[in-house]
């Protein structure tokens, strides 16, 4: 009976995994024909790529996570391949426009160690709840990441989110997210009823008392300081909605989302007010054409047509796309590969595609949730709403600035934007979601299993 459930799991993510594979090949095909009239050239190492990045993690899964959901991996390796097939559509124009060498190579480089640390953490890490050991020590080391770009000389951008070590370079904030989400659910879980049980009850909301605003003022500050001193909206706003949202998660009391979302509008009010950097994004979003008045007209802190730019690729798109390949997505200019990728999809894919990305990503998070519901231990649930809501507000702060939503965060849009970083921290996330699934579906197997053996 354990064996008949595991493989039929395992088989339908095989099944799914081939589909997976199939439809990134067919995208990488199409795109050469649409490019360059050859459909075949390179197809068969990118082909051969995609199977071994299913196959080896899928007999890892058979091998050491055999419970595990048989959702999470093919969903992660289809955004990933699509994101190769994106990257390889705009290595044509960007050679044409730009000179510029191809990122696709490089990008399929980074997909393979993002799959070779997904497939150790499964091995190696065969219980999520050793990670609750090293609480402290984890939430150490993640501030210690997060606030050394502020040390280093020279930003990207205007934003100071970048270590570089002679030729060797990387974004610490992307592997930080993971990091304060295990942090938080250990927390969390030896104080989650001083949290939910006592505070004074003021105009029918109960509030928290003075005592326990201290967590929630300490990563208000950190996320204030990381607001200031590196300018980075995106890291900011993922650092402090995390613990917000695992706060809700924990005690279920919306007097921490109040205090939460006060205390966030206040201090992006007095950031966004007097730092130059963040005031400029602030205004490039409630003013995005304003960039094409003369420059005595224009408000102060105007800065680029990117803003613009991707709303008219999403206008031209229509609701089918102009086709994969037929667009101008170089008109972008350098960000096209990274936060404003999504441009790509809502030109060449149309709206039609668009929510067709944002609904695998809504099935990613949502198996994550759902690894949550069905785990029996405290921490493993936490940590799973944590990770999900990494990956939820990841896709909300890229997808809502390109579209206008929210202002410009410059953060890489998971598994599909350019940006090694991103790419291994994301599949370490996929990883640790997978091993919770894994301890979910034995927790839930035994439960379902208890009355028939009395």
């Amino acid at each position: 009976m354990r064996r008949a459930l595991t493989s039929g799991r395992r088989n339908r993510e095989a099944l799914l995994l081939v589909f997976a594979v199939l439809i990134c090949c067919f995208g990488y095909a199409y795109t050469g024909l649409s490019t360059k009239d050859n459909a075949w050239d390179g197809l068969a190492g990118f082909a051969g790529s995609m199977l071994l990045m299913a196959l080896v993690p899928h007999i890892a899964l058979r091998r050491f996570a055999p419970y595990a959901d048989p959702l999470i991996l093919p969903l992660t390796t289809l955004l990933s391949g699509f994101g190769l097939v994106l990257l390889h559509r705009l290595d044509f124009s960007y050679a044409a426009r730009y000179k510029s060498a191809g990122t696709a190579s490089n990008q399929l480089m980074w997909t393979v160690i993002g799959v070779a640390v997904c497939v150790g953490v499964i091995v190696l890490l065969r219980d999520h709840r050793r990670l609750q050991r090293y609480i402290y020590l984890t939430m150490a080391v993640a501030l210690v990441l997060l606030m050394a770009p502020a040390f280093f000389p020279g930003d990207t951008y205007g934003a100071k989110r970048w270590i570089i070590l002679g030729p060797l370079s990387f974004q610490p904030g992307e592997f930080v997210k993971s990091m304060i989400a295990v942090f938080f659910a250990g927390y969390l879980v030896l104080h989650r009823d001083a949290l939910a049980l006592t505070g004074r009850k003021v105009l029918g909301v109960r509030l928290p008392p003075g005592r326990q605003l201290g967590p929630i003022l300490t990563v208000w500050v950190f996320s204030l300081l990381v607001l200031v001193f590196e300018r980075d909206l995106g890291t900011s706003l993922i650092f402090f909605g995390v613990f917000v949202i695992m706060l809700y998660a924990a005690t279920e009391r919306t007097s921490w989302v109040l205090c939460g979302v006060l205390m966030a509008s206040a201090g992006a009010a007095v950031v966004g007010s007097i730092e130059p950097h963040v005031k400029g994004r602030i205004v490039g979003w409630l003013h995005p054409f304003a960039v094409y008045l003369p420059k005595d007209q224009q408000p102060p802190g105007t800065g680029s047509e990117q803003a613009a730019q991707a709303l008219f690729s999403f206008g031209s798109g229509g609701v089918t796309g102009t086709g994969l390949g037929q667009g101008h997505p170089d008109l972008i200019g350098f960000a096209g590969r990274s936060d404003f990728i999504l441009t790509t999809v809502g030109e060449e894919l149309g709206l039609a595609g668009t929510m067709v990305i944002f609904m695998l990503y809504a099935l990613l998070i949502q198996r994550g949730l759902s690894a949550a519901l069905h785990s029996r231990d405290p921490f493993g649930k936490l940590l799973a709403v944590g990770l999900a809501s990494v990956l939820a507000l990841q896709v909300f702060v890229v997808g809502g600035g390109v579209m206008g939503l929210i202002p410009l965060t410059g953060k890489a849009l998971p598994f599909l934007a350019k940006g090694g970083s991103s790419l291994v921290a994301n599949w370490l996330l996929v990883a640790v979601l997978i091993r919770i699934s894994d301890s979910a579906g034995r927790s839930r197997e035994a439960m379902e299993a208890a009355p028939t053996r009395a």
